[in-house]
């Protein structure tokens, strides 16, 4: 018969990533009764997921179909947060997707979005879809996760880890993004650098998004509280995470282009991160060398915080 403690070590679970998808992973499990231990190589406040815009909208990141389903997940929780902006760090906020039609969308999400259409010519010059979407700012949300995972009685341990067999759980959970290419090792997981320059905010609202069809480039204005991020770049296969001075330079340039008001805004920092992709998101069971269960979540791209809340529901799910 089992024993008591055998019952609470069959209970217990190690988050390794302490980023976006690893926390919100583990609150997901916390809360159904799972005993949590996240470990975490850095703090949440210097993980890649602090650099991301925090725009939900599903952005280089595969298979399609799946991450549409993880993303209106996802789009649940972030409407009921946005409740609490404050506090979570979500906001609904309305803005311009670039480039994009509504026939894009109707298959997947324009029901789930109202007030969802084309956008105007005084809005922005060329195709575009006016929308409300969820817009996370990072520097709350990272450590309210945080807190909320605590509450439910989960903890949080700053350590590397150099082999998942570390771990010292039945259950482990594979969230090291990036990480994952030496630590399973994958290599199909790659880096997509991306850069932002964040400057005083000149009275811009909204954001916008705008995608140039001949040189690949996105460029996009997120206003969060206090501040507007300015991006972006997308390089594959790029470690630097040392901002690129030209770069930024381009990134104003471009921004300015669509607001004006953007060319005198005071620069208030530089910030690099660098996108775990992967050609698909590994989201399975698998196994340790010494049987225990092994649960991978990573590979998420330029949508980890689209995609969280929908990823932590599955991996908690498989972790089951």
């Amino acid at each position: 018969m089992e024993t008591e403690l055998d019952g609470e070590q069959a209970g217990e679970v190690v988050v390794v990533g302490g980023g976006v998808i690893g926390l919100t992973t583990a609150v997901v499990l916390a809360e159904r009764g799972r005993r949590v231990r996240v470990w975490t190589r850095e703090p949440a406040e210097r993980t890649t997921s602090v650099v991301a815009g925090g725009l939900w909208w599903p952005y280089r990141i595969e298979p399609v179909a799946l991450a549409h389903a993880w993303a209106l997940r996802s789009l649940d929780v972030y409407e009921e947060l946005a409740a609490r902006p404050e506090q979570t760090g979500v906001r609904m906020l309305e803005g311009v997707l670039g480039e994009t039609g509504l026939d894009e969308v109707d298959g997947w999400a324009a029901a789930r979005l109202p007030g969802l259409r084309a956008a105007s010519a005084a809005e922005y010059a060329g195709t575009g879809l006016w929308a409300r979407l969820p817009l996370i700012d990072m520097s709350t949300h990272l450590p309210w996760l945080r807190e909320r995972l605590l509450a439910a009685g989960g903890t949080v341990e700053d350590r590397a880890v150099t082999d998942l067999a570390e771990a010292d759980a039945p259950v482990v959970v594979n969230c090291t993004g990036l990480g994952a290419r030496d630590l399973v090792p994958d290599a199909a997981v790659r880096p997509v650098r991306g850069q932002l320059v964040v400057v005083e905010n000149p009275g811009i609202d909204n954001w916008l998004v705008s995608a140039d069809a001949d040189s690949g480039e996105t460029t996009y204005f997120l206003p969060q509280p206090g501040r507007l991020l300015l991006g972006g770049t997308a390089e594959e296969d790029a470690w630097s995470t040392e901002p690129d001075p030209e770069v930024a330079e381009a990134i104003v340039r471009r921004c300015a282009a669509l607001r004006p008001e953007i060319a005198g805004a005071r620069v208030l920092a530089h910030l690099v991160g660098l996108r775990p992709a992967r050609d698909a998101v590994r989201l399975e069971r698998g196994a340790l060398p010494d049987g225990r269960l092994l649960v991978h979540n990573y590979g998420h791209g330029g949508a980890g915080v689209t995609v969280a809340w929908g990823c932590a529901q599955e991996a908690a799910r498989l972790a089951s």
